[in-house]
């Protein structure tokens, strides 16, 4: 059996609901025709050739991917570009493409949620809650035992696929911790909730060098948490997997994959 492109669509808005996305973001339907039958269905962080060519090889009729191919505006979907090319491709192969981005980051088994659940946290709350208490951007709970920050990095690293950037950890190795702040993808603009200042340490991706050192020289005052900063696309993969279960519950006759492609953007690192 198969559902419509527009009743899974309609699936996913009750999962992970479109109304609840960042202003600027852009999730949703991307291409497709509504009507067209679904069978197999792929999720991916990213739209990329690499993902796009896995989905369409593999005969997928959808791809799922966390981030939007067009979140920043185009003018153009000529195939001498990147995005036309891919959107080309993708249409010619009748694969339809959704994003579920902000969307899937705010709800309760979120991208950030997955993350903390991956660390074990108890008592889990949003970093900056929704008008409904239990929605909201980040997660922020505590180990059941506390443990060291250099031991927490390490079980990070076991936890996310591996990327060339892999944790980097802004803290001393020995210094303890307890409450932890996590917010998967880019969450430097976080920095200074309240939630996460007072937390031993945050969790989060693409940390810039002004926004980090401004929350470390705080913390030296004692009041800022230790930070470990890891891949983008490591801390947001985790959820795919989330995110087929609950797709493959409401839809059991649907084939549903989750891609392990590594689109972190880095190949690899020379340590100086």
């Amino acid at each position: 059996m198969s559902a419509t492109l527009a009743e899974i669509l309609t699936t996913i808005d009750r999962l992970w609901p479109f109304a609840g996305a960042e202003s600027w973001d852009a999730s949703g339907l991307v291409s497709g025709d509504p009507a067209a039958p679904v069978r197999r269905v792929r999720f991916a962080v990213d739209a990329v050739a690499a993902t796009v060519d896995e989905a369409i090889d593999a005969g997928t009729d959808l791809l799922i991917t966390h981030h939007p191919l067009l979140l920043r505006g185009v003018t153009s979907v000529a195939e001498d570009r990147y995005k036309g090319a891919l959107l080309a491709r993708l249409i010619r192969a009748d694969c339809a493409l959704i994003s579920a981005h902000t969307s899937a980051d705010v709800v309760e088994h979120g991208t950030s949620a997955v993350l903390a659940r991956a660390l074990g946290l108890t008592g889990v709350t949003p970093i900056v809650p929704a008008a409904n208490p239990d929605l909201g951007l980040g997660r922020v709970g505590r180990l059941p035992e506390p443990t060291t920050l250099g031991r927490l990095a390490r079980r990070l690293a076991e936890i996310l696929p591996a990327t060339a950037t892999g944790v980097r950890v802004s803290g001393g190795f020995d210094d303890p911790v307890a409450t932890i702040a996590v917010c998967g993808g880019a969450g430097d603009s976080l920095l200074a909730d309240p939630a996460v200042r007072g937390a031993d340490l945050y969790i989060t991706a693409d940390l810039r060098h002004h926004p980090a050192s401004e929350a470390r020289e705080q913390a030296i005052l004692g009041n800022g948490p230790a930070l470990i900063d890891v891949s983008h696309w490591a801390s947001e993969w985790l959820w795919l997997a989330a995110g087929a279960d609950e797709l493959r519950t409401a839809h059991p006759d649907l084939e549903i994959e989750v891609s392990d492609l590594r689109t972190d953007p880095w190949d690899f690192q020379v340590v100086q």
